[in-house]
This record gives structure tokens, sequence and C-alpha cells, in this order.
């Protein structure tokens, strides 16, 4: 699986561990940035990520910022994105589970490395449960309505 991974200053160095852990586990992580913990804003990377996602570069995003709430608030005003903060292994499993979420997004500053690895390892084995595609159907036709765009 190819998962875009950006940050700001604040998730940089979570961004350098989850890169690792996800080329370990043999997917394909593409780091869009930042590079560095100079500081920077976290729209312009959480846009970076939803968009490799929408534009079909990679199958999955996960976004790190301070907090991980702004990147989820930008990642999501995007059609076809389904982002979600997580920051327990529960909310990870059933982001995936019932809400077929395609963008994580953590906070840094609120959990640590060791969590952060368990959370992005139970997020990206965990499978969409077909039984919740009305609820997703749902979502989709909200966009369809507001944005004519086709779906994610």
């Amino acid at each position: 699986m190819r998962i875009a991974l950006a940050s700001d200053h604040g998730g940089f160095g979570l961004k350098g561990v989850l890169c690792r852990q996800i080329t370990a586990a043999g997917h394909e992580a593409i780091d869009l940035g930042a590079y560095s913990t100079e500081p920077c804003d976290y729209p312009d990377f959480a846009i970076l990520a939803a968009a490799a996602v929408v534009q079909g570069q990679a199958e999955r995003a996960i976004v790190i910022d301070g907090a991980g709430i702004g990147s989820a608030m930008v990642a999501n005003k995007f059609p076809g994105i389904r982002a979600a903060l997580c920051n327990d292994l529960y909310a990870a499993r059933n982001s995936r589970a019932h809400n077929d979420a395609n963008v994580l997004t953590l906070g840094a500053r609120v959990i640590g490395e060791g969590l952060a690895a368990e959370i992005v390892k139970v997020w990206l084995e965990t499978a969409f449960e077909a039984r919740h595609a009305p609820r997703i159907e749902k979502i989709i036709k909200l966009e369809q309505q507001f944005f004519g765009t086709p779906r994610s």
C-alpha cells in the first residue's frame, strides 16, 4: 500500500518514526514534508496529504501535527476524504472498520511514539466492514450533492 505522510514542525520527529515503521511493514511511505522542525503551517501539509489520496498518488495518508485536530479539519474539506483523529486503538480500529477512514491524523504532543506506532499498525491492518457501506454511501451522496464530485 502507498501511504502519504505529512506533518508540520510539531509532528516532524514522529513522522520519521512512522515512515520507518511503514516501510518496515512492507508499505511504500511517501514523505510529503515538513522536512525539519522549522516552524510551518499544518494546513499546508494536510492539504498535500489529502490531495495525494484524492488524486490517487496514495491509498491512504497520515498527517501529524501538535494535536491532530487542525489537520483533520483541513483534510476533511476535501470531497472523498474521511479523516479521523485517533488517540487510541479503539478509535483507530473503528475509523477503518466502520467509517473507511482514508486519512489518519495524530497529535504528536498528545500521544507518544509507542502508542502512535500501535495506532498506525491497527489503522493499516483493519479492513472496512462492508455492512457499514450504506452509511458511507450517505456521506458520498452528500459530497456529490454539494460538490458534484466523484467518490473516493
